[in-house]
């Protein structure tokens, strides 16, 4: 197995939700958002091939996209990893890491992840396809969460 450190990954503790919304903010139009979301995704590493298991391969996305979990008992903090092979899709990845990353499981479940796409006004700027595929990866890491906060 390979070497990957999912801890590493400092999504929601080096850049925040909050943070990303007041940069999209900032920006005038939604070509330069799209190449924002793009670059925030190159922030994240890439999943070792054997760690893309059909058993983290996250259905619903138009792209292909797998999610990686790793709980800490002892912090109370799941942390998320994210491999995808479009641009995109790794850049709309790192906005949800952005939000989830690094928080409790109770946190993550109650996180009002709709409530934030509407103030990025993010879902309507995507195609449907792109859209459903954003809400299936969010839908997989509440659910691995709620079961982690039950």
């Amino acid at each position: 197995m390979s070497e990957f450190d999912i801890r590493q990954i400092k999504l929601g503790e080096d850049v925040t939700a909050e943070a990303i919304h007041e940069d999209l903010e900032f920006l005038d139009d939604w070509e330069e958002r799209y190449r924002y979301i793009i670059d925030l995704g190159k922030q994240l590493p890439a999943m070792p091939e054997d760690l893309r298991t059909e058993e983290r391969f996250v259905r619903g996305c138009q792209s292909q996209v797998w999610l990686l979990t790793d709980y800490d008992e002892d912090q109370d903090r799941l942390y998320l990893a994210v491999e995808s092979d479009a641009v995109i899709v790794r850049g709309l990845a790192a906005i949800i890491l952005a939000a989830l990353n690094r928080k409790t499981p109770s946190e993550v479940a109650a996180y009002d992840m709709d409530d934030f796409f509407q103030q990025l006004d993010l879902l309507r700027h995507l195609s449907p396809t792109r859209g459903n595929g954003l809400l299936a990866m969010v839908g997989r890491i509440k659910q691995e969460a709620a079961a982690l906060a039950a």
